[in-house]
């Protein structure tokens, strides 16, 4: 009988921490765009799953068929893939992912999959919610599962770029 009471006090005492910690909580407006500058661009900074990141993925090396291969890769992975086919340049590096304000949590995903060694290029002016992916002649692959996880570990959070706010999160 004893032990009853004290689990029913444990639980009460639980639940009034719980109550305390939602009521007190500061963080639930993080990523309101109070206080920002009117007109700024709300940057979308949250961490989508793949299925709802839209991408165009460009082959910008001497590597015939590099856009389809990683496009299908991509596609595999549930990401929506709506363009593929070559960039106007040639490009030394691993990726380049070029985006806008509402790509800015989808683009950082993305980095994950290049382990952060992709450049980001963020165009204040971009209306739309897609990343272009631009492979570069230092790509080799894609990183696996684990290996994207440890890169978001790695990465943290998603920051809304300078000029920008972060938007609002729906509750």
């Amino acid at each position: 009988m004893r032990a009853l009471v004290v689990v029913g006090l444990l639980a009460v005492v639980a639940l009034v921490i719980v109550v305390v910690a939602v009521v007190r909580d500061t963080q639930g407006k993080g990523g309101a765009a109070a206080g920002c500058p009117e007109g700024a661009p709300l940057a979308d900074v949250a961490l989508h799953e793949n299925k709802d990141v839209k991408i165009n993925v460009y082959n910008a090396t001497d590597e015939p068929g590099l856009a389809k291969k990683v496009a299908d890769d991509f596609r595999n992975r549930k990401f929506q893939v709506k363009k593929e086919g070559n960039a106007k340049q040639q490009l030394d590096g691993v990726a380049v992912l070029q985006y806008g304000p509402k790509g800015v949590g989808s683009a950082h995903l993305l980095r994950a999959y290049f382990l952060n060694n992709a450049e980001p290029k963020f165009d204040i002016k971009r209306k739309d919610d897609t990343v272009d992916v631009v492979l570069g002649n230092n790509f080799a692959q894609l990183a696996t599962t684990t290996e994207v996880n440890q890169s978001l570990g790695d990465l943290g959070a998603p920051v809304a770029p300078a000029g920008t706010c972060p938007m609002p999160v729906d509750k």
